[in-house]
C-alpha cells in the first residue's frame, strides 16, 4: 500500500522524473491486486525453478549449440523441456495460495475486487451465511484437488515419455 499509494514510491518516481504530471490512482485497483499477488507468490516459482534449472549440465546446451542450434531454439529444446517439474511445481506452489487470497484483494483493491477467498471471508464474516460460505469453500477445495490430481497425472505422463 506504501508503494502504490497516491503519494507513494512509484508516483513520487514518476513525477520526479516528469512523466506524469499529477498521481496515478494505482490503489485500490485490479492491477493493484495483480502487482500485489504477483509480489507475494513470486518466491514460490522461483525457487523450484531455480532448484531445477541448477541441475541443468551446461554441457548440453553446449552441445546443442554444437550441433547448429541457436539460443533461443537451444532454450526452446533443452532448458524448457528439462525444467518443466520446476514449471509444474512452482505453478502449483502459486495457484493454491492465490486461489485462496483475500487478505490481498481487501487491503490492495478494497471492495471492488472480489476473489473467491472474499467471497468464502464475507460469507462467514459479514453476511454469516455459513451454508453459503462452507459450500463455496467446498466447491474450492475440490477445485484445488481437481487441479492437483490433473497436475499430477500430466506429471507422470510426462516422466513416463521421458523414460
Amino acid at each position: 500500500m506504501v508503494i502504490l499509494r497516491t503519494e507513494g514510491v512509484v508516483n513520487n518516481t514518476l513525477l520526479a522524473l516528469h512523466l506524469i504530471h499529477e498521481p496515478l490512482r494505482l490503489l485500490y485497483t485490479p492491477l493493484a491486486v495483480f502487482i500485489g499477488l504477483v509480489y507475494g507468490e513470486l518466491p514460490f516459482m522461483i525457487l523450484p525453478l531455480y532448484t531445477v534449472l541448477e541441475k541443468i549440465d551446461p554441457s548440453l546446451l553446449e552441445a546443442a549449440q554444437d550441433l547448429g542450434a541457436s539460443r533461443v531454439r537451444a532454450f526452446l529444446r533443452v532448458t524448457l523441456p528439462l525444467s518443466a517439474p520446476g514449471l509444474v511445481a512452482g505453478a502449483v506452489l502459486v495457484f493454491i495460495p492465490s486461489v485462496g487470497a483475500f487478505i490481498t484483494p481487501d487491503l490492495l483493491g478494497g471492495a471492488r475486487t472480489m476473489m473467491v477467498g472474499n467471497l468464502i471471508q464475507n460469507q462467514f464474516a459479514m453476511v454469516r451465511d455459513q451454508p453459503f460460505g462452507s459450500a463455496v469453500a467446498f466447491l474450492l477445495t475440490f477445485a484445488v484437488l481437481a487441479v492437483l490430481v490433473g497436475t499430477l497425472r500430466n506429471a507422470q505422463r510426462a516422466t513416463r515419455e521421458i523414460l
